[in-house]
Formats: C-alpha cells, structure tokens, sequence
C-alpha cells in the first residue's frame, strides 16, 4: 500500500479548495488533483481523486461526526487496499496516514448522472445492459473475497474515460472474513434491503437487493426513489407491471422498447424482481446475475428480423457470381456474368 505525504496531498488539493472540489461521498468530499510522479530521470504526471473526511475541509462542531467519518474513510482504506485488481473495481493509489485516500480519476461521472442529470442521450440499449453486466461482475467478485459492500447504488457507479463502469465507495463495505462483529445495518433509502433490520441479517443478498433497484434503474431511467410519482419507490412500481407482463411500460429510451429486445428484457427484468424480492433465499447469487446477462447479451440474436438473412443470401449469390466470372475469362476474351 503506497503511502502518500500528507503536505503535499493537502497542497495539489489547494488545501481542500472547493475549487477542486469533484464529489462527495457517504463520508466525505472528493477532489481533483494533479500528481507530479519523479522516477529516475522520467517526469510524469497524473489526474487522481482525493477523499478528505468533510471535517477537514468544514468546520464540524460535532466531534462525534467527525470521528464516524474518519472511521468509515480507514474502514475503506483497509477494504480497499486488501483488494487485488479488477477491472470494474475503482482502483485504489494509496494513502496519506489513514486521513485521505488516493484513488483513480474517473471523468465521465456516475451512472445518477448518466440515468438522471445528463442532457446527453442515453447509451445505446446494449451498452446500457453492458453496464449492469460490468457492474454485477465487480459485485461478484467482491463476494468472492468475502466483502460485502452495503451501498451499491447509481452514484456509486463512476465511469472511465472509455465509458467502462467501476464500483465505488467503499466507506460501508464489511470483510466477513476473521469473525468480525457485524455492524449495525446501513446504506441508503432506496436501496437499502427492507430485510436488513438487523446486524446477523446482513449477507450477500443485501448488496443483490441494492443492485437489482440499480438494475431497475438502468432500464427504466427511473430514479430509486421519486416522490414525484406513485408509488415512488422504484420497486414498488415495477414489481407488478413484470408479473403482468407490462414490460414495455418499464423500458425506457436508447431502444429499449424494440420488438428486438423484448426477450432479453423480459429475462432481465425477471431476474431483477428475483433480486429484490423480499424472500430473501430466492434471490440469485452474482454467479448467476452474471450468468443470466450474458445470456441476455445474445438473447436479440434469436430475433434478428428477416432482411439480415436476405443479406446473407445476396452476399453469398455475389460470391458465386465472382467465381463464375474467374472460371469464364480465357486469354484474350472475357465472359462477363451479370
């Protein structure tokens, strides 16, 4: 674990300025930054984030709350920092005495931002459905290390600059490894499981409660929560209409709603009321989720519409027609097959 100086994170940050302020966390504010890396006689250097506690850049008066936040930002150090790479996983840089965290830039924003606030046009359908594979992916391999996050939801999902998804925030994740007492539950009200009323109900379920709202999300562009609309909760909303069938109600934009994709939505869709039923023993595991998207992926093949093969057939016919024209051409004279 690289360990950063303190000074010099608290000078690239323009010691906290908001003018580098980028985000803010379940625990704390994020920052831009510019790092100047010295290796030999190579200069270099590169844009990171930096999460500061917000009492080290506000003046709390409780120390209460100041204490939790520096809690929840070792807890996520330590969590982080025991993970090995993934490609869906925000990458952690390093530290500076447990106080700010070093991680990766993301600059296109999270997928909140993407869903709700952009006044670009949404992904492409495929791309959108990509995006929960990634995310699933990240998921399942945290739970293979024994971590369950807490917290999965839309704004912690951060985009590269190749548009690939990674997960983020880390400040609730709980390592069920080494009989450590589980905390009490927490996570935010809309993805938060209804079943985790208590610390020994926590399991990996909850974070596949979390990621079938985001799932619901990501095809509907509804928020988890609009008091806007009733019901607001997103999972109260569309439960009913996939047990009816009322798919297309559900789906929106980027094409969603193509006849093409009917049965890769309503396989996906299915599998998110599975996610977020309140039987908790049946809802899948990210082994599955996984499974299950990637199947989806290929589900529009089965549907392709009649002209592609049509266009096989004329491909095929101009092929026969170019060998045909090499075998009638003699020296000096040329047949030609029109």
């Amino acid at each position: 674990m690289k360990e950063f100086d303190y000074d010099k994170l608290f000078t690239v940050t323009d010691r906290f300025s908001h003018s580098k302020l980028i985000g803010k966390g379940s625990h704390g504010y994020v920052y831009k930054a510019l790092l100047h890396h010295h290796n030999h006689d190579d200069k270099h250097q590169r844009v990171v984030a930096i999460k500061a506690p917000s009492s080290l850049s506000l003046s709390l008066s409780s120390s209460s709350s100041k204490s939790e936040q520096t809690k929840k930002l070792e807890n996520e150090i330590n969590v982080m920092s025991s993970l090995p790479y993934h490609p869906h996983v925000l990458s952690f840089l390093g530290h500076a005495e447990k106080k700010l965290m070093v991680v990766e830039f993301m600059p296109n924003g999270s997928l909140h931002q993407l869903l709700h606030v952009s006044a670009d046009p949404l992904p492409t359908w495929l791309k959108r459905i990509e995006i929960a594979l990634q995310i699933a992916s990240a998921v399942h391999f945290l739970h293979e290390q024994g971590i369950i996050h807490r917290d999965i939801k839309s704004e912690n999902v951060l985009f590269d600059s190749n548009w690939e998804a990674k997960l983020a925030d880390f400040g609730l994740a709980v390592d069920l490894g080494g009989g450590k007492t589980r905390p009490a539950p927490a996570g935010t009200i809309g993805y938060l499981d209804p079943c985790y009323t208590l610390p020994e109900n926590l399991s990996m379920k909850t974070d596949v409660y979390s990621y079938g709202v985001v799932l619901l999300e990501i095809v509907s562009c509804r928020k988890a929560i609009d008091v806007s609309r009733s019901p607001s909760s997103i999972v109260d909303w569309a439960v009913p209409l996939i047990k009816e069938g009322r798919i297309g109600e559900i789906c929106g934009g980027g094409g969603g709603g193509s006849a093409v994709f009917r049965g890769m939505n309503l396989r996906l869709l299915r599998m998110a009321a599975r996610c977020v039923s309140s039987d908790v023993e049946s809802r899948p595991c990210f082994g599955e989720i996984t499974t299950e998207i990637v199947a989806c992926l290929a589900e529009p093949l089965k549907s392709l519409p009649l002209w592609i093969s049509v266009l096989r057939r004329v491909v095929k016919l101009k092929r026969r027609k170019k060998r045909l024209r090499e075998t009638l051409t003699w020296p000096g004279q040329t047949c030609r097959v029109w």
